[in-house]
């Protein structure tokens, strides 16, 4: 049961960091990103994250532990909200010497 809690949190995680990069990406704006900020990046990062989280469900072994599983992903897909929400995308970056895209707030 620990592999479903594990990989099952790690996709709310992943799931829920997919889409800001995404749609940041395909609608052609920039969002901070390790890879690099640029749109094309973000949408090709936001896909790549939303394959990986489809890989992560088949691994979580979830028909077998199926609350545990919806517990552990909406958890992870707290953290992950909690965490763009504190704008910690552009903290990240700002933390491992990248530059942050410009916003509109400043």
């Amino acid at each position: 049961m620990f592999q479903t809690i594990a990989l099952a949190f790690l996709t709310g995680l992943m799931g829920i960091n997919a889409l800001p990069h995404l749609i940041k990406g395909i609608l052609g704006e920039e969002f901070p990103n390790l890879a690099g900020n640029s749109p094309l990046r973000n949408a090709l990062a936001g896909v790549t994250a939303l394959l990986l989280t489809a890989v992560l469900t088949f691994l979580a072994d979830m028909p077998n532990h199926p609350w545990t599983a919806a517990a552990s992903i909406a958890v992870g897909a707290y953290v992950m909200a909690a965490f763009h929400a504190l704008r910690g995308a552009y903290w990240l970056n700002a933390a491992v010497g990248r530059p942050n895209p410009a916003t509109a707030d400043g």
